[in-house]
């Protein structure tokens, strides 16, 4: 028995304006633009990918998952990330050396410290 990580679903007010943020903000692949069903992925071939889907209740509490990434640059990524609509948000994570930011909707996620060499 063989298992592949196809995608992470996203539950989204808005979808299409969800996914489209998630695909400039990561310069990812459009594969399916439906309002229904948003998917993008690193390039068509490339797994795992993610897909926003409609739900009509709004996030009320911290993810019970969240994505962690790690750029060369923290301060610069988390500087884009921002003017691309990000905000910092607060899990109670207090000080530490990665930023947590929430993308429109409030999805939190990490922008993480480059690894040591």
């Amino acid at each position: 028995m063989t298992l592949q990580w196809e995608q992470v679903v996203v539950d989204a007010a808005n979808p299409l304006a969800l996914g489209t943020w998630w695909a400039q903000a990561l310069g990812w692949t459009v594969l399916n633009d439906a309002p229904d069903e948003y998917e993008i992925r690193p390039d068509p071939d490339r797994l795992p990918g993610l897909v926003f889907v409609p739900v009509p209740e709004g996030k009320t509490i911290k993810n019970r998952l969240h994505l962690d990434f790690r750029p060369d640059d923290q301060e610069a990524e988390v500087a884009r990330l921002l003017a691309l609509g990000a905000r910092h948000a607060d899990v109670g994570q207090g000080r530490q050396p990665w930023v947590v930011l929430a993308d429109p909707e409030g999805n939190e996620f990490c922008v993480l410290a480059p690894r040591r060499r």
